[in-house]
């Protein structure tokens, strides 16, 4: 009886065992491999996320150093924006003494030249760096804005306060625009008006012809004689950059010296001995219908200086009041930086170009510090002190017959 219930008890016992066993063998294997599947998974995952962020990462690199290679351009210049002896053959003889060191003190060593004028007569007061001032010029860049403005004033156009849409969201006015050299206003005035009549208006202040008045070695600056391709720009860069068009400081200056003087455009003259200076006699080239404008594009010249782009003139002189205009282009290799001015005194007034030749210096803002530290010059040895005050009108001297 005890080896059968020992049996019995052996069997019922083997039963359990093997049950427990088959279980426990069964929930092994199914943790087993849902284990292994959940490594796996992890495994995968995790690879495939480490191959997108490197992929990510590789991408952001490249992306900018694609993008550099694709926009980013500079510019060869061969010209030297620096020049020794500059005033070698200059015929100083005949300039104001105060006026010329002025000039000379201001301009340095940069390759470029300084012409004062004195707006209402005419009269050439130092000329420094003749040889290039007296040149067939160069592309005026931005500075010919000024005569754009003035042809859309005269055509009525505008005002100083007419606000013209470059965008969805932009309105630009006269003002802002000459602070600012703003191209897309000039632009869009060049296409309203059209070449004809910036072509006119623009022969009207002087440019494509002589500016001076037989001044030996003045070679005359282009204004052609159409539009300039539409690959070009048209009419609208001619008004913006002054493209196709070339101007010598004179036809600046002698242009400026007429928005200073109230309309007179004279024949600039240069004395160049003590005589001619004690025989000097203005002469009028023409009178221009300006004198109702000038209040309207004075503001945006005034701003240029105060907070536009040729504020740097204040970085040198800011007892009296400054109007300019800058200009920065370039061209086969040079790069040109203009400046345009008047100083606007209470005893009278003197008009300033300043013209740069060069490289990565050379630029308007440059040309507006010279014509600053040009004006303190003159602060400091007392020019705008004590002269006689300006005739209230220039007009009176009769219109000389040339046909220069």
């Amino acid at each position: 009886m005890l080896g059968k219930g020992s049996q019995i008890f052996r069997l019922i016992g083997l039963s359990i065992v093997v049950f427990a066993l088959t279980s426990f063998s069964g929930a092994a294997t199914v943790n087993s491999r849902t284990l292994t599947k959940s490594k796996s998974q992890k495994l995968s995952e995790t690879q495939r996320a480490r191959r997108r962020m490197n992929h990510l990462a590789k991408s952001r690199v490249a992306a900018p150093a694609t993008h550099r290679r694709r926009h980013h351009y500079y510019e060869r210049f061969y010209t030297s924006s620096f020049a020794e002896d500059i005033t070698e053959g200059d015929l100083p003889a005949g300039e104001d003494a105060v006026v010329r060191q002025a000039a000379v003190d201001a301009l340095g060593n940069m390759n470029g030249t300084v012409v004062a004028i004195e707006p209402t007569s005419g009269r050439v007061l130092a000329m420094v760096n003749q040889k290039l001032a007296l040149s067939s010029g160069a592309q005026p860049c931005s500075t010919i804005k000024v005569s754009v403005a003035l042809a859309a004033l005269s055509e009525g156009l505008i005002d100083k306060d007419t606000p013209i849409t470059l965008g969805r969201r932009s309105h630009v006015n006269l003002t802002e625009a000459m602070a600012r050299s703003n191209n897309a206003y000039f632009e869009a005035l060049g296409r309203k008006l059209g070449f004809d009549k910036v072509s006119y208006y623009a022969r009207q202040y002087g440019l494509g012809e002589l500016a001076g008045y037989n001044i030996e070695g003045e070679h005359l600056g282009i204004y052609p004689d159409q539009e300039i391709p539409a690959k070009l720009g048209g009419v609208g860069k001619m008004c913006s950059y002054g493209e196709g068009v070339s101007m010598t400081p004179l036809q600046l200056g002698a242009m400026v010296g007429a928005i200073a003087n109230g309309g007179t455009l004279y024949y600039l003259q240069h004395p160049t001995t003590p005589e001619e200076v004690a025989n000097f006699q203005p002469k009028v080239k023409r009178h221009l219908d300006i004198a109702p404008l000038i209040p309207e594009i004075s503001d945006g010249m005034a701003d240029a200086v105060v907070y536009g782009t040729a504020r740097n003139v204040r970085h040198n002189f800011d007892e009296e009041q400054i109007l300019g205009k800058t200009g920065t282009c370039s061209r086969a290799g040079t790069r040109y930086g203009w400046f345009a001015s008047y100083a606007n005194t209470n005893v009278g007034r003197i008009v300033t170009v300043v013209f740069l030749q060069g490289g990565r210096p050379t630029f308007g803002p440059k040309a507006a510090e010279i014509a600053g530290r040009m004006y303190r010059n003159l602060y400091d040895h007392s020019f705008f002190a004590g002269k006689p005050t300006v005739p209230d009108n220039s007009a009176d001297v009769r219109p000389v017959s040339t046909s220069q």
